[in-house]
């Protein structure tokens, strides 16, 4: 088991602190530096490890600085390794990694980028998700088709219930909203708009979710089949 801790960073990204029993501190999608080493120097912590889910700069830009400063190992996407500079470690479905005791499985999630990677704590039921699977929301589709985010859903929606899904943006609110629009009877999602609603006026966080409530209310992971999912990702862009 390892502890958790949100970090607000850029406009609407989130970056996460692991902090291990045995000592071992990682970030996963450091899109800034600063707000890292603040962080850590605030808890007179030292950074082991940096986890990147894909290349894209928001989950990224923090990684040069975070090696130097604190001789941190970057891992991340094998399939994105040409696209993420100074990668050391790099992991592919059916790959883990021992991050203080516990095994970080690798998930391939194809389609907001072609090599996007969850990493899985199966004991302390956590999904690093970057931009696949967002609160009531998933990943616009950069690279990839609809018929491949679809399958990487799948294996998501395959995961426990009880899983906290820790992910890269605050969207929830307007994923919320478009959710209802989709799918205006359903009752569970009409109670977890009025919560979110009433953190976010009090700018409070609205992660982590976890996946028996986007079972419940994301519309999109609740597609049903590739060919619905395809529609309902280009409602969603135009929304």
């Amino acid at each position: 088991m390892f502890d958790i801790s949100l970090l607000p960073i850029l406009e609407d990204n989130y970056s996460y602190i692991l902090h291990a029993d045995n000592g071992q501190i990682a970030v996963v999608d450091p899109g800034e530096a600063e707000p890292v080493i603040e962080y850590l120097d605030a808890h007179n912590l030292k950074l082991d490890f940096i986890l990147n889910t894909h290349h894209h700069g928001d989950h990224i830009a923090g990684n040069s600085k975070l090696v130097d400063y604190y001789n941190a190992k970057l891992i991340g996407p094998a399939a994105e390794q040409h696209r993420i500079a100074g990668m050391v470690i790099a992991l592919k479905e059916g790959e883990s990694f021992a991050f203080g005791g516990e095994e970080l499985h690798v998930i391939d999630t194809p389609g907001h980028t072609a090599g996007h990677i969850c990493f899985h704590a199966p004991s302390s039921k956590a999904l690093f998700a970057g931009d696949t699977l967002f609160s009531m929301g998933t990943g616009r589709l950069f690279e990839g088709s609809a018929k491949q985010m679809w399958h990487s859903l799948e294996k998501i929606n395959a995961l426990p219930d009880d899983t906290r899904l820790y992910c890269g943006h605050e969207y929830t609110l307007s994923n919320a909203e478009f959710c209802l629009m989709i799918e205006p009877e359903n009752k569970a999602l009409k109670k977890r708009y009025e919560e979110v609603k009433s953190l976010r006026e009090q700018n409070k966080p609205t992660l982590p979710s976890t996946l028996g409530l986007e079972k419940q209310t994301n519309a999109l992971l609740r597609a049903g089949s590739a060919e619905r999912y395809a529609e309902i990702r280009t409602l969603k862009d135009n929304f």
